[in-house]
């Protein structure tokens, strides 16, 4: 079994997420995955083997919701609670409005995470805009990733496609373009994707390039049956009992029940339809539907407003008046009595959605005895499978609806057993203890596989275990070329002291050099991998040993940055000769000057501004012009790097030769300027926080340590380190 108590991080980004009388149905956001996400986090803090579960999601602050959204910590109960970090504006937004600014939450949950002094062991994301925020975070710290889709982009596209709606009209309202591209992503990145549903593996993550079938395991989400019980011969809630009983005129007939948001996929159109358009059925039973809790229908997310207009205008056609009801308010607590007045009642619980990949509400109703009728899809035909306690139906056709309806009324011993089966193999399949169990024993496979991993990398690095970057206390960033190297017994002596503070202490090389040809240099000088690269004078972060690229620094960077026009522009310049094509990036042109032609820099800012363009020069060696954004250099990137890791600058030292090292030298950082260095950097002498070492190369920043008191860290803390 696992080594130690396992710490989980559980990101559920989008909805509105609390612990208690939870907002279902409230929109299309608040549905069966906060319940899904809240009950597993609860579950596994329970479990022996789990020290602390962290459920992040983002924190409102709306006069238009509850102020518990904005509340920081929510406990729910044995070591597992609600962790809200702020991300965007503070009200509260829709989940395809979230995009943009799921960088920032990347950052924010990295300072959360210093603060709790742990890694997490494992990253578990759930959808596709938490996916995308896991993925990042895993490749940032080393921690393997866990994902549940709940629902899919692909699926989601064709089926709207299907229902006659155009392309551009799905891309402008859902934005699913972009969803996908994350979902591949993070198929591509994550260790583990549950699914509820073998169904669900074939035919929706089917859909996409990037599904790795051995990756995938089928592992169903459980109902709390202490919730959700038959009723025994405590009286149902009056208030629940009354808010129904007042729309029928005959209140004691047996009820079909259906709960769900008022989503078109939810098909409360098709139900409707097949309830009015059968005489016999309606004399047979009342027609129950809560579709969330409203205030206004008039007030109402445009595509919602229009499921529940259209829903009265059906009642309206049919003249159902009497037989229907349709309450506004419902709370999370008063759902369990709903079934149990359900089932009291004989009743049915009625699932007609076009497509269901699990049905949470199915196993709700069947633990508290409630017979069903669901969708002959996905996860309605595992659930019949294995409770035995209803019928599946094309929910495509009303008529089909209505039929499976009267069949279920038809036979009272059969709905008895249909009734006892429901609680029995529920009890036995669906509970959160047998998912739990389940789960631990996937992750520690996962675990296992993920430490021999390590082994095998441990060579390649100065550090064991998780990446060090999140606890680091201290930063050491040198230039690679006639810095870190240059002195064979000055770099092994560097080496081998950081290794000895690698607990406390990351280290990283911040270069002209593109990320390939670094590691190349790197791999011949035999320097294990540092925990970060600056590569391309500042323009690019990559990460050991993932190497995936900053995506926060990307956005930043971008900014009035028009590479293309500024290649054609510069070309007109005398003294600038480009590069080959292997040093030019993304964001950076880089150049061969002729110093005795090339115009002063300050002439050439002017002539970029005359033609309206924004860069950043950087001149080096009397030799080279580097052209990035002017966010960019290897200065801006150690700053950013400082927010990112919530480190002070002065816990970061800096060591460089030449000219392009001058901005990550000056300001907050402690500067080395090794023995060796050009003369360009004769300027900084003397300024605050730059030392001048007598020795050259390695030597030099070991010098530049011992000037700062780094010498005194030890692998137990550093009593210099930022707090």
């Amino acid at each position: 079994m696992l080594d130690q108590k396992l710490y989980i991080l559980m990101i559920s980004v989008h909805g509105l997420i609390r612990g208690d009388d939870m907002e279902l149905g409230r929109d299309a956001d608040t549905g069966g995955q906060i319940t899904y996400v809240v009950e597993l986090a609860r579950a596994l803090g329970r479990h022996d083997n789990v020290a602390q579960v962290d459920l992040l999601t983002r924190q409102i602050e709306d006069p238009h919701v509850s102020s518990d959204y904005a509340e920081r910590i929510e406990e729910l109960g044995l070591h597992a609670r609600i962790v809200r970090l702020p991300c965007g504006p503070k009200k509260y937004l829709r989940k395809e409005l979230l995009w943009p600014h799921l960088d920032q939450i990347v950052d924010r949950c990295l300072h959360y995470l210093r603060q709790q002094g742990r890694l997490p062991d494992l990253i578990h994301t759930h959808y596709a805009d938490a996916g995308y925020v896991g993925h990042h975070l895993s490749n940032l710290l080393g921690i393997p990733q866990i994902h549940t889709g709940h629902s899919l982009g692909r699926p989601k596209r064709e089926r709207l496609l299907a229902s006659g709606r155009k392309e551009q009209t799905i891309e402008r309202q859902f934005n699913l373009s972009q969803r996908i591209a994350a979902e591949e992503d993070t198929l591509i990145h994550a260790s583990l994707v549950v699914t509820s549903t073998w169904q669900e593996i074939e035919d929706q993550y089917g859909m996409y390039e990037n599904t790795d079938p051995r990756r995938c395991r089928v592992i169903p989400p459980g109902t709390d049956t202490s919730r959700f019980s038959p009723p025994g011969r405590k009286a149902i809630v009056p208030s629940v009992q009354t808010s129904i009983d007042r729309f029928l005129n005959e209140p004691g007939k047996p009820m079909i029940l259906a709960i769900c948001r008022p989503d078109t996929r939810k098909n409360l159109h098709g139900l409707v339809q097949a309830y009015g358009g059968d005489k016999s059925l309606q004399d047979m039973a009342n027609l129950v539907i809560v579709a969330g809790s409203r205030e206004d229908i008039r007030d109402m997310e445009d595509s919602q407003r229009k499921v529940m207009s259209d829903m009265l205008f059906d009642i309206d056609r049919y003249d159902l008046w009497g037989k229907v009801a349709i309450p506004k308010h419902f709370t999370g607590e008063d759902v369990p009595e709903l079934y149990r007045l359900a089932t009291r009642r004989r009743g049915v619980f009625v699932n007609p959605a076009l497509t269901e990949p699990f049905g949470l509400t199915l196993i709700e109703a069947a633990a508290s005895g409630l017979p069903i009728i669901a969708p002959e899809d996905g996860g309605p035909r595992d659930i019949i499978a294995n409770c035995r306690n209803g019928l599946l139906v094309n929910t495509l056709n009303h008529s089909d609806i209505a039929a499976a309806l009267k069949e279920a009324f038809a036979d009272k011993k059969r709905w008895r057993d249909w009734s006892k089966n429901g609680v029995l193999n529920v009890r036995r399949h669906y509970t959160w203890d047998a998912h739990v169990a389940k789960y631990l024993k996937e992750v520690d496979k996962l675990l296992h596989k993920e430490r021999k991993r390590l082994r095998r990398q441990h060579a390649a690095t100065l550090h064991y275990g998780q990446a060090p970057m999140p606890l680091a206390q201290k930063v050491v960033i040198c230039d690679i070329d006639n810095t870190l190297l240059g002195d064979e017994q000055g770099l092994a002596e560097l080496l081998q002291w950081l290794r000895a503070h690698a607990k406390t202490i990351s280290f990283g090389v911040a270069t002209g050099r593109t990320v390939e040809s670094a590691i190349k240099v790197l791999k011949k000088w035999r320097v294990p991998m540092p925990d970060l690269l600056i590569t391309s004078v500042g323009s690019e972060i990559n990460y050991w040993p993932s190497l995936r690229p900053d995506k926060g620094w990307i956005n930043h960077i971008r900014h009035q940055w028009r590479r293309d026009t500024l290649a054609e522009v510069l070309k007109e310049v005398p003294g600038l000769t480009l590069q080959a094509a292997e040093n030019q990036r993304e964001f950076k042109l880089s150049y061969v000057v002729s110093p005795e032609d090339m115009p002063p820099l300050e002439q050439l800012y002017q002539y970029l501004h005359q033609q309206n363009l924004h860069a950043k020069l950087i001149y080096s060696h009397e030799a080279f012009l580097d052209v990035l954004p002017v966010r960019a250099s290897k200065g801006q990137a150690v700053r950013y790097l400082a927010y990112k890791w919530g480190l002070s600058l002065k816990s970061f030292l800096v060591a460089g030769d030449s000219g392009n090292d001058e901005e990550m030298l000056v300001g907050d950082t402690l500067g080395v300027v090794v023995g060796n260095h050009s003369p360009e950097l004769e300027t900084l002498r003397g300024l605050e926080q730059i030392y001048f070492a007598s020795k050259p190369y390695a030597h030099g920043i070991l010098e530049g340590l011992a000037h700062y008191g780094f010498m005194q860290a030890d692998s137990h803390g550093d009593p210099h380190a930022s707090r």
